[in-house]
Formats: structure tokens, C-alpha cells, sequence
């Protein structure tokens, strides 16, 4: 029994009956019981605010409202937000703002009276897009996109890196200056919007266009709200990125922000100009490796031979020289000899290196894109489509043409094949 037993007159029959008395404590213990339900807790409620009070405390007090009220079921329930939450809100509520908020119910003891304490808060309309995301992510989830067993490594030394992002955004620059000064190659750009309505669609595109045509590719956008990065949690997206066969890097917004992308792509870069880095090496630090490289065996080469001499000075000492000097002769002329061979191979081995590394530079050179256009030639696109032949365009159609220091839009009036129409 929680109470006292207590015998005494019925108060309504005049019998003496017997009855069980409470203590507050004791009632406020079995309220506590009873809002211990999974249904009060980590819930989200819709309401509009009213009676709201900003504590000079930092703590915020208020009631969330339902849309009507009843006779039988109070629409009205009692709401706080302690100041370790209300700094973090990205806006301050006030009386007749529609809002979504995120905690538990709870029961406050010395008032006697219940609380939905919250710990995150939305102005209605934001909040419904974060629930929908969280949607978003259970079921993309469920369906296996996320896993971190089905990563990709990325390539040690590609050849080709693909961008999937606005064309004149400031994340592709910063992508091709990052790569440019670290390791040049070829950049293939699939150029989309990266927000508002629809992006979605066009970003997934792109992502596919490049898959297969490039080693590993970059999808991404500079910071924003989260309404700017908005399109890169849509499931369009996701699984786009989830389905590539070629590595993937996400480089939406700054370090702090997280889209649905990051989880799903094999890799998830702070910032596009950090993307850059990670998907090519530093020639500078290639060098720096390889010239340890040269120092150790030139160390190992010179210890051995070092050790060598020694061990031949030291047998010399112990074996009598008119007896053996001309086994000593041929060992000393052998070392020298060994000496020689090491010495000329460690540069062959040198030259072999340079030249490699000579002939790749060329390589890479070579298989520059605008390289051409500094001899003279000219590059045609349609939008992202390389045109390589007078087949592919149309009389009528617009396309861009490159030099080596600028661009010119046009329009097809006639297509001559071999000179002739």
C-alpha cells in the first residue's frame, strides 16, 4: 500500500469503513509513472506559441495551442525550453508563431503541474522539411545506401576528375584551382543547378553523365542555409550517388553542414576545395618523397660499402699478407669492382626515374584538353556536349566556340560536310 490504512466512519454511509491516504510525494511519484510513457518522449508537436516569456534567465516559457479548441480535450499544453537549448535556436519565438518542437513531457514536482520540456524548435515550415528529410534518411537507409561496407576506395593517381555543380559557382573554381596546383589533369565539368526547386533532378543527371567517363567524381556546392542545400538530400540524389560504379566525393557546404549526400557518398569532404585535395596527390610532396627516397639508398649504399672495407681491413690484419695478397689483391679489386657496379647502377636507376617522370609530365601534357588551343585550333561544345563532328549539329543550333583566350557563342546557319552541303 502506498498510503496509511485508516479505520473511521464512511462518510457517506455513516459505517465504519477503511480507506487509504496518499502523500503528495507519493501522488506526484505515480503521475511521474505515469507520463514514463515512450509515447511523451523524443516526440515532435505542432502548435502555435502563446504566453510566451523570455526569462531573464536565458530560459523561455510559453504554451503551444492546438488549431480548435474542445469541451472534453484541452488544446493547450504548458511548454519550456531550458538556456543550454534556447542559444542554439536558429530564431526566437514569439506569440502567434506557428512552430514545430522536438522534446519530452515531463512532470515539475514542486509545481505540481506538467511540462513538455523542449529541446529543438522550427518555425512550422522549416520543420516540415526537416521531418521530411529525416523520412528521407530512415528509408534510404533501410535501403541499404549508407552502408559503409560498400564504400569505394579513391584512385591513388587519376587520370580525369568529374565536377557535378553550378557552372560559374565559386566551388567549381576552387575545385580546378585546388587541382591545378597540385596535380594537373583533365576536369570534366557536368554543370547543374545546385538549388531551389527541381535542382534535384539536374544534379542527379549530371552525376550519372559522369559516371563510367571519369575516375572519381565531385558533388558538391559552396555553404548555405539549409534551404540552399535543400536539393542534395532528395532521394533522387542519393541513390544517383549510392548506383555510381566510380568513386564518389560529397563537398556540399562548409565542415558544419550535412546533407543526406555525405552519408551515401564514398567519401565526405569539408569543403570543395577540400574534395580537391583529397582526390589527387601533391606533386610537390611526390618530389619531397622521392628525394628521401634517394637519400636512403645512397645512405644503405654507402653502409654497405662501408662495411664491406671494414671487413676486409680486418681479415688483412689477421692473415699473413705474403701468403695471401693476392686473395687480398682480388677481394679488394672484386670490392672495387662491386663499388663501380652500384655506383653506375644507382644512377641508371636515376636517370630511369627522371625520365619516367619526364615522360609522364608529357603525358599529362599531352592529354590536356586546351593544350591544342594554344596552337591555333578550336574547341565546339552544345552546353556540357563535346561536338566532334558536323554530324552532331543541326542548322539552327547554338553552340560555343573556344579559343585559347576566349569563347564565342554562335548560331549553326548551314552544315558543309567535306566543304560541301
Amino acid at each position: 500500500m502506498l498510503g496509511n490504512d485508516i479505520r473511521q466512519m464512511d462518510w457517506f454511509n455513516g459505517d465504519e469503513a477503511s480507506f487509504t491516504v496518499y502523500s503528495v510525494e507519493q501522488i506526484s511519484e505515480v503521475i511521474r509513472d505515469l507520463l514514463d510513457d515512450h509515447r511523451l518522449h523524443d516526440v515532435w508537436i505542432s502548435g502555435e506559441v502563446t504566453n510566451c516569456t523570455h526569462h531573464r534567465s536565458g530560459h523561455l516559457y510559453f504554451s503551444l495551442s492546438g488549431s480548435a479548441l474542445s469541451s472534453n480535450r484541452p488544446s493547450l499544453i504548458r511548454c519550456a525550453v531550458w538556456k543550454s537549448y534556447a542559444r542554439e535556436f536558429s530564431f526566437l519565438p514569439s506569440n502567434g508563431m506557428q512552430v514545430l518542437a522536438y522534446g519530452s513531457v515531463d512532470l515539475y514536482e514542486p509545481n505540481g503541474e506538467y511540462k513538455f520540456i523542449i529541446r529543438d524548435m522550427r518555425p512550422a515550415g522549416e520543420g516540415d522539411k526537416h521531418l521530411l528529410v529525416e523520412r528521407w534518411k530512415e528509408s534510404l537507409a533501410r535501403e541499404g545506401h549508407f552502408d559503409p561496407l560498400v564504400k569505394k576506395p579513391l584512385p591513388k593517381f587519376p587520370v580525369s576528375v568529374g565536377v557535378a555543380t553550378a557552372e560559374t559557382g565559386a566551388a567549381r573554381r576552387d575545385i580546378e584551382r585546388v587541382i591545378a596546383r597540385r596535380y594537373p589533369l583533365s576536369v570534366l565539368l557536368a554543370p547543374c543547378r545546385v538549388q531551389g526547386e527541381g535542382a534535384h533532378t539536374e544534379i542527379a543527371d549530371a552525376i550519372r553523365a559522369l559516371d563510367g567517363n571519369v575516375d572519381v567524381i565531385i558533388v558538391g556546392r559552396g555553404g548555405g542555409s539549409f534551404e540552399d542545400l535543400f536539393e542534395f538530400n532528395h532521394p533522387d540524389v542519393v541513390r544517383a550517388v549510392a548506383s555510381c560504379t566510380t568513386p564518389v566525393v560529397s563537398a556540399v557546404g562548409h565542415e558544419v553542414d550535412t546533407t543526406l549526400v555525405d552519408f551515401a557518398a564514398d567519401v565526405r569532404a569539408a569543403t570543395p576545395s577540400v574534395a580537391a585535395e583529397l582526390v589527387v596527390p601533391d606533386r610537390a610532396q611526390m618530389r619531397r618523397e622521392l628525394g628521401e627516397i634517394h637519400d636512403r639508398i645512397r645512405r644503405s649504399a654507402g653502409r654497405t660499402i662501408a662495411r664491406g672495407q671494414e671487413d676486409l681491413t680486418y681479415l688483412c690484419l689477421r692473415l699473413r699478407p705474403d701468403r695471401h695478397r693476392k686473395r687480398i689483391n682480388y677481394e679488394q679489386e672484386s670490392l672495387a669492382d662491386m663499388s663501380g657496379r652500384m655506383s653506375r647502377g644507382y644512377l641508371r636507376f636515376l636517370e630511369q626515374r627522371k625520365e619516367g617522370v619526364a615522360h609522364l609530365s608529357g603525358l599529362l601534357r599531352a592529354a590536356h584538353p586546351l593544350i591544342p588551343l594554344e596552337r591555333g585550333y578550336t574547341m565546339v561544345r552544345d552546353n556540357s556536349r563535346l561536338i566532334s563532328s558536323a554530324s552532331e549539329v543541326r542548322a539552327g543550333d547554338e553552340i560555343t566556340i573556344f579559343w585559347h583566350d576566349g569563347s564565342a557563342l554562335t548560331k549553326v546557319m548551314e552544315i558543309r560536310y567535306d566543304g560541301k552541303l
